[in-house]
Protein backbone atom coordinates (compact mmCIF):
# COMPACT_ATOMS: atom_id res chain seq x y z
CA UNK A 1 0.00 0.00 0.00
CA UNK A 2 1.41 3.31 -0.68
CA UNK A 3 1.97 6.00 1.95
CA UNK A 4 3.29 9.57 2.29
CA UNK A 5 6.24 11.08 3.90
CA UNK A 6 6.70 14.52 4.89
CA UNK A 7 10.32 16.35 5.37
CA UNK A 8 11.44 20.04 5.66
CA UNK A 9 15.10 20.00 5.39
CA UNK A 10 15.44 23.85 4.19
CA UNK A 11 15.35 24.69 0.57
CA UNK A 12 12.81 22.30 -1.12
CA UNK A 13 14.82 21.94 -4.92
CA UNK A 14 17.55 20.39 -3.59
CA UNK A 15 15.70 18.07 -0.75
CA UNK A 16 13.11 17.02 -3.36
CA UNK A 17 16.35 16.25 -5.58
CA UNK A 18 17.23 13.62 -2.66
CA UNK A 19 14.36 11.92 -2.64
CA UNK A 20 13.53 11.69 -6.28
CA UNK A 21 15.52 8.90 -7.57
CA UNK A 22 15.38 6.53 -4.92
CA UNK A 23 14.24 2.82 -5.33
CA UNK A 24 10.85 2.80 -4.35
CA UNK A 25 9.99 6.40 -4.36
CA UNK A 26 6.87 6.59 -6.64
CA UNK A 27 6.70 10.78 -7.06
CA UNK A 28 7.77 13.73 -4.98
CA UNK A 29 6.45 17.70 -4.53
CA UNK A 30 7.25 20.43 -3.02
CA UNK A 31 5.18 22.85 -1.12
CA UNK A 32 4.87 24.22 2.04
CA UNK A 33 3.68 22.96 5.62
CA UNK A 34 3.27 23.67 9.49
CA UNK A 35 1.81 27.08 8.88
CA UNK A 36 -1.33 29.27 9.47
CA UNK A 37 -2.85 30.29 6.34
CA UNK A 38 -4.31 28.51 4.05
CA UNK A 39 -3.07 28.42 0.41
CA UNK A 40 0.32 30.50 0.59
CA UNK A 41 2.11 31.55 -2.01
CA UNK A 42 6.55 31.40 -2.39
CA UNK A 43 6.63 34.91 -1.87
CA UNK A 44 4.44 34.98 1.12
CA UNK A 45 6.53 31.56 3.00
CA UNK A 46 9.92 33.80 1.96
CA UNK A 47 8.46 36.82 3.96
CA UNK A 48 8.58 34.62 7.03
CA UNK A 49 5.07 35.39 8.43
CA UNK A 50 2.99 32.07 7.26
CA UNK A 51 4.81 29.48 9.63
CA UNK A 52 5.22 27.44 7.10
CA UNK A 53 8.08 25.50 6.23
CA UNK A 54 9.21 24.73 2.53
CA UNK A 55 8.69 21.07 2.85
CA UNK A 56 8.77 17.66 0.12
CA UNK A 57 6.08 15.04 0.29
CA UNK A 58 7.41 12.15 -0.59
CA UNK A 59 4.89 9.45 -2.15
CA UNK A 60 6.43 5.57 -1.54
CA UNK A 61 6.23 2.01 -1.70
CA UNK A 62 7.24 0.63 1.93
CA UNK A 63 7.43 -3.07 -0.10
CA UNK A 64 10.09 -1.50 -1.76
CA UNK A 65 11.67 1.31 0.56
CA UNK A 66 11.70 1.37 3.97
CA UNK A 67 10.17 4.76 6.00
CA UNK A 68 13.44 4.27 8.00
CA UNK A 69 15.72 4.36 4.52
CA UNK A 70 13.59 7.75 3.90
CA UNK A 71 14.46 9.05 7.18
CA UNK A 72 18.49 7.62 6.80
CA UNK A 73 18.46 10.20 3.83
CA UNK A 74 16.67 13.07 5.66
CA UNK A 75 19.37 12.90 7.90
CA UNK A 76 22.26 12.97 5.44
CA UNK A 77 20.60 15.68 3.43
CA UNK A 78 20.91 19.01 5.32
CA UNK A 79 22.31 20.03 9.09
CA UNK A 80 19.68 18.87 11.50
CA UNK A 81 21.23 20.74 14.27
CA UNK A 82 20.83 23.94 12.73
CA UNK A 83 17.56 26.43 14.56
CA UNK A 84 15.49 27.91 11.26
CA UNK A 85 18.11 27.72 8.82
CA UNK A 86 20.52 25.69 5.96
CA UNK A 87 23.37 27.22 4.35
CA UNK A 88 22.81 30.57 3.78
CA UNK A 89 18.75 30.42 3.99
CA UNK A 90 17.19 31.39 7.35
CA UNK A 91 14.27 31.98 8.74
CA UNK A 92 11.26 29.47 9.85
CA UNK A 93 10.58 27.83 6.47
CA UNK A 94 14.12 27.08 6.31
CA UNK A 95 13.57 24.69 9.82
CA UNK A 96 14.15 21.00 9.71
CA UNK A 97 11.10 19.14 10.02
CA UNK A 98 9.47 15.72 9.89
CA UNK A 99 5.91 15.79 9.31
CA UNK A 100 4.49 12.36 10.38
CA UNK A 101 1.19 11.21 9.02
CA UNK A 102 0.95 7.88 11.29
CA UNK A 103 1.49 6.56 14.62
CA UNK A 104 4.02 4.57 12.98
CA UNK A 105 6.21 7.06 11.50
CA UNK A 106 6.13 8.70 14.98
CA UNK A 107 7.54 6.22 16.49
CA UNK A 108 10.00 5.84 13.56
CA UNK A 109 11.19 8.79 13.67
CA UNK A 110 11.71 9.32 17.51
CA UNK A 111 13.75 6.26 17.21
CA UNK A 112 15.66 7.19 14.63
CA UNK A 113 16.44 10.55 15.98
CA UNK A 114 17.30 9.21 19.39
CA UNK A 115 19.57 6.98 17.90
CA UNK A 116 21.57 9.85 16.00
CA UNK A 117 21.65 11.91 19.02
CA UNK A 118 22.93 8.66 21.23
CA UNK A 119 25.79 8.04 18.03
CA UNK A 120 26.73 11.42 18.42
CA UNK A 121 25.86 11.71 14.44
CA UNK A 122 26.16 15.30 14.70
CA UNK A 123 28.23 18.07 16.50
CA UNK A 124 25.09 19.41 17.98
CA UNK A 125 21.98 18.33 19.60
CA UNK A 126 19.15 17.91 17.18
CA UNK A 127 16.84 20.57 16.14
CA UNK A 128 14.43 18.66 14.31
CA UNK A 129 11.16 18.92 14.80
CA UNK A 130 8.63 15.59 14.85
CA UNK A 131 5.40 17.16 14.37
CA UNK A 132 2.10 15.86 13.07
CA UNK A 133 1.71 16.40 9.28
CA UNK A 134 -0.42 19.23 8.77
CA UNK A 135 -2.34 20.28 5.05
CA UNK A 136 0.56 19.92 2.63
CA UNK A 137 -0.26 23.28 0.01
CA UNK A 138 1.46 22.04 -3.09
CA UNK A 139 4.24 24.82 -4.51
CA UNK A 140 3.97 26.73 -7.81
CA UNK A 141 4.69 24.55 -10.83
CA UNK A 142 7.56 26.30 -11.24
CA UNK A 143 8.87 24.90 -8.32
CA UNK A 144 8.34 21.58 -9.09
CA UNK A 145 11.37 19.07 -10.25
CA UNK A 146 13.31 22.64 -10.09
CA UNK A 147 16.70 20.77 -10.55
CA UNK A 148 15.92 18.48 -13.43
CA UNK A 149 14.57 21.23 -15.25
CA UNK A 150 17.16 24.18 -13.94
CA UNK A 151 20.03 22.55 -12.66
CA UNK A 152 21.65 22.64 -8.91
CA UNK A 153 21.02 24.88 -6.21
CA UNK A 154 20.19 25.05 -2.46
CA UNK A 155 24.16 23.92 -1.91
CA UNK A 156 23.42 20.45 -3.23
Amino acid sequence: MIQIATFAAGCFWGVEDVFLNLPGVVATRVGYCGGRIENPTYREVCNGDTGHAEAVEVTFDPALISYDTLLNNFWECHDPTQVNRQGVDFGEQYRSAIFYHSEEQHTWALTSRAGHENRNTFRRTIATQIVPAAVFWEAEAYHQKYHQKNGGGCGF
